[in-house]
This record gives C-alpha cells, sequence and structure tokens, in this order.
C-alpha cells in the first residue's frame, strides 16, 4: 500500500511538472521562439546552404567591415624573444656597459621575483651588430639575416605592452584576451565569427616546433574554445604517424564501417537534441563528420613529398624534417592554400635568464631562414595579399642582466612594458616602423600598443568589429578585446 501511495505521489509530481511546462505562458514564450527561429532560418536561407551554423549566420547578415585579410598565420615566439637581440637597436647603451639602470628610467615599475632581490641591476647593451635593411632602411639585428632581406614587406610595432609579466598569465592574455584560463582563444574567436571555407579541414590549426627547447609549457587551453561551441578549438596537427589524435580507424575497421557509425551515432544525436535543442549536440555531430573527411584530407595535407627540391631549399634543410619550425612553416602555406582560416605556430625556447647568446643564436637560426621564406613563398604564389603573417612573444627583456654578466654569459629578465613584433601581408603597410622606445627600452615614448588593440587591429583586418563580435555566457556578453581595445589605424594600408 505504501509503495502504491509512493508511486502516486510520483506521478502527480511528473504531472505538475508537465503541467509547468506546458502552461499559457510557456507554450506561447516557446512558440515565440520557435517562429522566430523559423523567421530568421527563412532569412538566412542563402547561409543555410552551405551548412552555416545560425551563429554564423547571425554574424554573416551584421554590418561589418571590408575585410583585408581572409587567412592568417600567427608566429608565436613563446617565451619571449628579446627585442635587444633582434629589432630594437639601442647604440648609446654601448657606452653605459654595467652600468645601474637609472631610476629616472624604471620609475619604480614592477619586477619579478626572480630579480627583484638583485643588489643591482646592471645594464648590459646587445652583444650584435645592427645594420639597416630595405627600401625602410629598418634596423635588424646580425642573428637574422633572413628576415633582414624581407623587412621591406614587415610592418613593425616597436611599441606593444601588456600588464602581466609572467609567463603563463601572459600567453594566456595575448590567446585569449585575458589572464585568467577558460576564455576562446583568437583562433576560435575568427572561426566562430567567419566559419571555415574549407568543409574537409578545421578552421583553426595549430602546430608545435618539435625541435625547440621546451623551457616554458603550452596548455592545450591556449588554443582552446572556451565557452563558444567546440567545433570552435583548434586542432593540433603533429608530427609522425597521427597527425591528429583518434583520427585513425582502429585495426580491421574500415571506412564503410565508420560512416555506418557515425550515421547511427548522427540519429542518436538528433534524438537527444529534439527535446533539448542543446547546441552542443549539433556540435558534436559537426565535429564527429569532421573528423570523418579528414581521414583523406589529413594525410594528403601533410604530405610534402611531391614539393620541388627548390622550396625546401627555400625553407632551409629543417623542412624536410616533419615537426620542425621550418616544416612547420611549409605546412602551414600548404594549410592556408587549402582556405584555413587560422593558423597558429607555436616556437618555444625564447626564455633567457641566462646564457643569452649562445641560446639566442640558436632560436634565431631556427627560425631566421624559415620564417622569411614563408614571406617569399606566400608573396611569389600571390597569397600574401589575403593572408596576414604575424610574429611576436608574449613580452619583451629587460635592458639589465638577471645574475652574473660578462660578453658571453648574461640574461635577461621578463618586461612587458614594451616589446617588439611584426605584421605583413595582408592590409597592413609595408616596410613599416611603428612606435618607439626610450634610449633603454624600458619605457614607451611614442604610440603604444597594448594586447587588446593589437587584438582589434586583427579581427578589423579579417572584417570583424572587435566591439560586435560577442557571446553571451552566464548571463553576461564578452568578447575577445573585453571592454577595451582600439583598432591601430595607422598601420593599415
Amino acid at each position: 500500500m505504501a509503495h502504491h501511495d509512493k508511486e502516486k505521489r510520483l506521478n502527480a509530481q511528473d504531472l505538475t511538472g508537465l503541467y509547468q511546462q506546458m502552461d499559457r505562458r510557456n507554450f506561447l514564450n516557446r512558440s515565440a521562439m520557435g517562429l522566430g527561429a523559423v523567421a530568421l532560418q527563412q532569412l538566412f536561407s542563402p547561409f543555410s546552404a552551405r551548412g552555416a551554423s545560425l551563429e554564423e549566420q547571425i554574424m554573416s547578415a551584421l554590418p561589418g567591415i571590408a575585410p583585408k585579410a581572409k587567412k592568417v598565420v600567427f608566429l608565436f615566439m613563446a617565451g619571449g624573444p628579446s627585442q635587444f637581440e633582434t629589432f630594437d637597436y639601442k647604440p648609446k647603451l654601448k657606452n653605459l656597459y654595467g652600468s645601474e639602470l637609472p631610476d629616472s628610467i624604471r620609475k619604480g615599475q614592477r619586477l619579478t621575483g626572480m630579480s627583484a632581490n638583485q643588489s643591482s641591476l646592471p645594464v648590459v647593451p646587445s652583444n650584435y651588430e645592427f645594420a639597416q635593411y630595405g627600401e625602410s632602411r629598418t634596423w635588424v639585428s646580425e642573428l637574422l639575416p633572413y628576415t633582414a632581406q624581407v623587412v621591406d614587406e614587415l610592418c613593425f610595432i616597436r611599441s606593444m605592452y601588456t600588464e602581466q609579466i609572467n609567463h603563463d598569465p601572459a600567453i594566456t592574455f595575448f590567446q585569449t584576451g585575458h589572464q585568467l584560463p577558460g576564455r576562446p582563444s583568437i583562433g576560435s574567436w575568427i572561426s566562430y565569427g567567419l566559419g571555415s571555407e574549407n568543409k574537409n579541414l578545421p578552421a583553426f590549426i595549430v602546430l608545435i616546433s618539435k625541435n625547440a627547447s621546451k623551457d616554458q609549457p603550452l596548455y592545450a587551453r591556449l588554443w582552446g574554445n572556451g565557452f563558444l561551441p567546440s567545433e570552435h578549438q583548434g586542432v593540433q596537427f603533429r608530427s609522425g604517424k597521427d597527425p591528429v589524435l583518434f583520427l585513425k580507424d582502429p585495426e580491421g575497421y574500415d571506412g564503410n564501417d565508420r560512416k555506418e557509425m557515425l550515421d547511427h551515432l548522427r540519429k542518436l544525436n538528433e534524438v537527444q537534441n529534439e527535446p533539448w535543442g542543446d547546441p552542443e549536440v549539433n556540435a558534436r555531430i559537426s565535429q564527429y563528420e569532421m573528423a570523418f573527411r579528414m581521414q583523406t584530407s589529413v594525410p594528403e595535407i601533410m604530405d610534402t613529398s611531391t614539393e620541388p627540391n627548390e622550396v625546401f631549399e627555400l625553407y632551409g634543410p629543417d623542412s624536410r624534417d616533419s615537426g620542425t619550425y621550418a616544416a612547420n612553416c611549409l605546412l602551414a602555406r600548404k594549410l592556408l592554400e587549402k582556405d584555413v582560416r587560422f593558423v597558429q605556430l607555436y616556437h618555444q625556447g625564447w626564455d633567457h635568464h641566462g646564457s643569452l647568446p649562445p641560446n639566442m643564436e640558436h632560436q634565431c637560426k631556427q627560425i631566421d631562414r624559415p620564417t622569411a621564406a614563408l614571406i617569399t613563398d606566400l608573396k611569389r604564389r600571390g597569397m600574401l595579399d589575403d593572408t596576414l603573417v604575424i610574429w611576436g612573444g608574449e613580452f619583451g627583456r629587460t635592458v639589465y642582466s638577471q645574475g652574473k654578466i660578462s660578453k658571453n654569459d648574461y640574461g635577461r629578465d621578463h618586461h612587458p612594458r614594451c616589446f617588439t613584433m611584426w605584421m605583413a601581408g595582408a592590409g597592413v603597410k609595408k616596410g613599416f616602423n611603428y612606435g618607439m622606445t626610450d634610449d633603454f627600452s624600458y619605457n614607451i615614448v611614442k604610440d603604444p600598443v597594448h594586447i587588446h588593440d593589437f587584438q582589434a587591429t586583427l579581427l578589423h583586418l579579417m572584417g570583424i568589429d572587435h566591439e560586435q563580435l560577442t557571446f553571451k555566457f552566464q548571463g553576461r556578453r564578452f568578447r575577445l578585446t573585453d571592454v577595451h581595445g582600439n583598432v591601430v589605424k595607422n598601420i593599415l594600408a
């Protein structure tokens, strides 16, 4: 009897819940949303034909900016390359070797825990000679002879700055617009805003150099989708037999089996999606179908054996070794040819707190020739007209040495207040230098560019207003630039 009463109470609760779901107010609200969705579907029917998501359809219908760039390759030098040994020439420092950094220059600015307890902050000029190159007469270090030959294609920003002084928050801030983990990366925002141009490859692909020093870790969240739908996360391509994890069929399992399995899985997901309308279900369906198509497209794109010898000679001998920085630069060009929207290439090993000269020489030798080759290769194929190339790290380095100093043994600590990066290609001025630092490259004296300004400019070049590209999450509308950022109009072509 007791069991019967309990069952009756449960049935009554179920009916009450059902009545609450289907009362007049809920019915009208849900009907309105349903009719609204139908109306939107008709409004965006041209976009629906190409399989765009509702979010992509809405973004496409918004008033936008004429895009200068259709694709981006971001060469990220993780660890913070020194501006003193690369592009920010400071000849007056030669007469100040070993002298104390003046208080008038430091201005009480925050130091890292690694040098805050030093008894002195001795100034150390660069070991390396600089010269002017190209019609732009741009100063470049002797460590980068190949880059020096393409400076008339580059737009240097010498006045970048950030508030983040340590690696993890700094690189997270650069990639996601916030120093704490959990927000979407730049590539994910662009994938969300613009979608993919190649249905057989992801819009956002990540490459990591296997031949770089692993002085600072990289986390998958740096190319994660955060709170955006999961189909917008970056997909890492690796060297070796399995470029994309879990893409290959198990042994004894052929393509027909997989297609049949995916068809059944799609039907199950559709059954799940019908009562709940969870967008993540559709995202998973999309990802499974993409993975199936990638089984054919990925092996083809990863195969560089058909490239002529002169291409390998252009990129250097390492380009024949899959997974190296040089090979990844060549692969990036192939991915861009296949209309991949955003390619992120990470090269670690730039965190030189000590023994900077030999480490810097090693790093520059690895990246110089392939970087210049990528610019040259894109230009001669006519691809630089609609491709934006970016080079830089999360912050710069200090003018003073961390620890002991000698000509061949000194280090530089993190310095967020000014550093150099460059852009090239679609939409930016060629052979142009923007911004200026003081004689110690410690403070910006002209045209500061914050990370959020850089992000706003990048989106602008892709035809996106950074204030309009938003996503509502937990009751708030988020964007890559948070509530900051201004387009740096003076660098635009």
